[in-house]
This record gives structure tokens, C-alpha cells and sequence, in this order.
């Protein structure tokens, strides 16, 4: 069994990789040949800190299983450390053999980061060049990377609530993009988000962090950082109007407050307001996209079979390179 620690799942895990892998999970998902059921969450009261649990399989040669187990603590976020931390473990669909155990804070940084890229390329214009994340921690910094290269980005504007977090992500952005870009520390989120072209939430608020008046038509919001039932970035507004796309329907209807909200609001039809999942459209079954001034919205949960795909591109590339620690268990 190999165990790789977060730098050798980083050394091994590149996001233009990552990326390819989700398109090829989600499809079959899509397929019908990987399967998830919704996480199950332990939240005691009092704890401070929940416990998540998310199974996935993915059939065909050689076929795998996955568990990744993960503490979502958010004072982590006062101790510098991620607030996701746990492992992913792989076993193998015909023995039931243990084949690796993974760092779960990094697979769960760069899949997600890699999910939102893939999303972008499909549905943002082509001609989006204007980039607002709202968010500059973990999750801000992986979509920095696995999203530089998705358009010819002219501008990338960075808000957080914390200003040195945001002035340090502005710079490794100005490092990354060099003169091909404008890098501007936006003073809130209204200010980045206003005629962005594309724009990313990855914050850990339980209140909308965008207004739908502040959107441009043709817009793409990516909208990551609400992983639990009782979070949300969006507001009711931007929901109803914009084309929805997600991983997973079911995750979206059991566990996107925003989504919820907006039916109990009036102001979507329900299930039907979903236009497709990824793997429906990144295999062809849903055009996606159906004009340049459409507002797009794919809302990321965050599913089981993303995880499994990362682990085992991550071990696959961790071996020809000789990382990680080969165990018995």
C-alpha cells in the first residue's frame, strides 16, 4: 500500500492532469459506470468540528474503491492550517485490498480547483478575460492556478475579508501571469465582482457574498466555497436567473442551501430549474452554453467519484516518480 503525504500528493498531482481527470469521473458518472451516495456527516454539538464521509466507486479496468474521511474544522482557519483535514483511502473493486492512503486536504484543494477549471472552460465565454475570486485561502490560491491558464486572462481581481490574505494571493497572481495581466486587490467583493467576466466564490460565509445586480450578461459564476446545508454565497436572485449546472444533482437538491431557499422562495420551479450535470455536458449529452449573454452558474459540492480520480492519478504519477512510502498493512 503506498501512503503519500501532502507534498508528495502536491509533487504528483498537477491541476492541467487533475483537470482531465474530472472530465474523464464525471463522464462516467454520467455513463452510469461511477457511483457516489450523498456524504454522511457526524456534527456533534458543541464539537466545534464535523466529520464527513464520502464512498465513491468507478468501474471498469482495473476498478477501484474510495472513502475519503475528513474533519472540516473552521478555526482552523485562525490556526493557518486548512479546515479540511483527513485522508482518502483507494482499495481495489475485485480483492477489496487496500492500495493507497492519500492526504485528503491536498486532493480536496486541487480536484476542486481542477472540477471549477474544467467548468469554466465549458461555459464561460470565449472571450472572458476579466476573473473575480472572492476568497484568498486555501481554495482562492488552488483556483488561481488551475484557472490561469482556462482564458488569456487581461485582469484578476482579488477580495477577502482578510487584506493580507488578499495582497498575498495578488501576488502570487502577478507572479504567475507576469505582464500578461492586471492584478487589482479589490477593496470588497462588489468591486471585484462588478463586469468580471468569470468570477469565483471560495469563502466559508453562511450569507451570500454576491447580488445578482452586480452581475454582467454573459457572466460565469463559479460558486465553491459553500460545502455544508446550512451555507451559502448565493443569493436567491442570482440562482434564479442563471443556467445551472452542478456535479451531482442529488448533492445539489440534499445539500445547497441557496438551491433550497430558492424553491421555498417561489423562485425556481424545482429540480427542472437544474440544467445539467458536468458529465452531461463535458460527454456531449447537454450543449451547455446557448448564447453570449447568458448568465452561468455552476454550483460545486464537491462528490465522492472526484476524489477517487485524483487519488488515483496522484498514485499513478507519485510511482513514476518514486514518491510517497510503500507500507503493509
Amino acid at each position: 500500500m503506498l501512503v503519500l503525504d501532502d507534498d508528495a500528493v502536491r509533487a504528483a498531482l498537477k491541476p492541467e492532469q487533475c483537470e482531465a481527470a474530472m472530465v474523464d469521473a464525471l463522464i462516467a458518472h454520467a455513463e452510469g459506470r461511477g457511483s457516489f451516495p450523498l456524504r454522511t456527516v457526524t456534527n456533534p454539538p458543541g464539537a466545534g468540528a464535523m466529520l464527513g464521509m464520502m464512498p465513491a466507486h468507478l468501474a471498469g479496468a482495473p476498478g477501484s474503491f474510495a472513502l475519503k474521511t475528513v474533519c472540516m474544522v473552521e478555526a482552523n482557519h485562525a490556526r493557518g492550517l486548512d479546515t479540511h483535514q483527513g485522508l482518502v483511502a483507494l482499495f481495489s473493486a475485485e480483492t477489496g485490498v487496500a492500495t493507497a492512503i492519500l492526504n485528503a486536504s491536498a486532493i480536496t484543494e486541487i480536484r476542486t480547483a481542477a472540477v471549477t477549471a474544467a467548468a469554466t472552460r465549458a461555459l464561460a465565454r470565449a472571450d472572458a478575460e476579466v476573473i473575480a475570486i472572492v476568497g484568498a485561502g486555501v481554495q482562492g490560491r488552488a483556483h488561481l492556478r488551475a484557472l490561469h491558464g482556462v482564458r488569456p486572462w487581461s485582469e484578476v481581481r482579488i477580495a477577502s475579508r482578510t487584506p493580507s490574505r488578499a495582497t498575498t494571493l495578488a501576488a502570487d497572481a502577478s507572479a504567475l501571469l507576469g505582464d500578461d495581466a492586471t492584478v487589482v486587490v479589490a477593496p470588497d467583493a462588489e468591486a471585484a465582482i462588478t463586469g468580471a467576466d468569470v468570477i469565483v466564490l471560495a469563502t466559508s460565509s453562511r450569507e451570500p457574498v454576491i447580488n445578482r445586480d452586480w452581475l454582467a450578461a454573459g457572466g460565469h459564476v463559479n460558486a465553491v466555497g459553500a460545502s455544508s446545508p446550512t451555507a451559502r454565497e448565493l443569493d436567491v436572485r442570482t440562482v434564479a436567473d442563471a443556467a445551472l449546472f452542478c456535479d451531482s444533482r442529488e448533492s445539489l437538491l440534499n445539500e445547497a442551501l441557496e438551491f433550497r431557499l430558492a424553491r421555498e422562495e417561489g423562485a425556481i420551479d424545482g429540480e427542472s430549474h437544474i440544467r445539467a450535470e458536468l458529465g452531461e455536458l463535458f460527454s456531449g449529452r447537454h450543449p451547455g452554453r446557448r448564447d453570449a449573454t447568458e448568465l452561468t452558474l455552476f454550483r460545486s459540492l464537491g462528490v465522492g467519484i472526484e476524489d477517487l480520480a485524483a487519488a488515483e492519478l496522484a498514485v499513478v504519477r507519485a510511482r513514476e516518480l518514486g514518491l510517497g512510502t510503500e507500507v503493509s498493512l
